[in-house]
């Protein structure tokens, strides 16, 4: 999703862009049947027998084009989306389609879709940032399909190639896998630390309500922490960015609990100096990493 992410970056879509489109579905669904009729009458007119073959025998050909342009307004514009059309890529370059020939046919797909839209929409202004987001989603959906129509013939040639992109393959899938251990591991952890804090209310009760309130606090902070660290590891999961200040909260955490469980102790000083200066240098360290991420972002 990452990667779709950035494609969409490049070509500045935006989620007002995705809701525009979207909002041009059922306008489109009662149209579909004829402009699928349109494309199709475009292609024969080409007269590339390869293609007019490729229609003849392969029927289901116009049921997978109808549904590539219903998901156009349908959404959602996610991972599963960019996966689709590397997908799309991949069977045209198997069934030996000249890549021409799908930019051709998208060109073909966007006059109709315009003209559809300068019919229909009387608004010129609201005309013109339909159009303009449209337009955003159609050449992201050509330089995906065309890239990966691409990838898949150079697969088909090169050994070298080949290889690496098993490998690559195989590196995604692992580290998809990972994401999800991490994922249960932060749930069974999380559930723990519930548990933990359950177990220092109940100690409050029996030794005081003054070591109690901090030592449930502290595990509390972790709770706390625990939670971040899930909802940093959904976004990423996700696709979002990751966000290393997130683990350094949790080892300034982690040093604030054990200032408190030596103040509590009263332990020597000197151990709660150290305590005091490894604060202060993580909450430094902290902050300057937020401020570069926000600037990032």
């Amino acid at each position: 999703m990452e990667r779709f992410n950035r494609i969409k970056e490049h070509y500045n879509l935006t989620i007002k862009d995705e809701e525009r489109v979207q909002s041009l579905y059922s306008m489109i669904e009662k149209r579909a049947d004829k402009i699928i009729d349109n494309l199709e009458q475009r292609i024969v007119a080409m007269g590339d027998p390869v293609i007019i073959e490729k229609l003849k025998t392969h029927p289901d050909l116009r049921n997978h084009h109808k549904h590539w342009l219903l998901n156009l307004f349908r959404g959602p514009y996610d991972g599963n989306y960019h996966l689709r059309l590397i997908r799309i890529g991949k069977v045209h370059a198997a069934l030996g389609i000249n890549p021409h020939h799908v930019s051709v046919s998208m060109n073909a797909i966007r006059a109709m879709l315009m003209d559809i839209l300068s019919e229909e929409i009387d608004d010129r202004v609201h005309r013109t940032a339909l159009k303009e987001s449209l337009n955003k989603l159609i050449d992201i959906n050509l330089d995906v399909i065309t890239s990966s129509y691409v990838e898949e013939e150079i697969r088909q040639y090169s050994t070298a190639y080949k290889l690496k992109s098993s490998l690559v393959t195989f590196a995604e899938r692992f580290t998809s896998a990972m994401n999800l251990v991490l994922v249960f591991a932060l749930i069974f952890i999380t559930l723990g630390v519930v548990g933990l804090f359950a177990y220092d209310v109940v100690k409050m009760f029996q030794e005081g309500l003054s070591r109690g309130i901090i030592t449930a606090l502290g595990s509390l902070l972790i709770l706390w922490v625990l939670i971040e660290l899930m909802n940093t590891e959904i976004s990423h999961l996700k696709g979002g960015k990751f966000n290393i200040s997130v683990f350094i909260g949790v080892a300034l955490v982690a040093f604030i609990r054990d200032l408190m469980v030596v103040t509590l102790k009263h332990e020597k000083l000197d151990t709660a100096y150290y305590f005091v200066a490894a604060i202060l240098t993580l909450g430094l360290v902290y902050w300057l990493v937020i401020r570069a991420e926000q600037k990032k972002n």
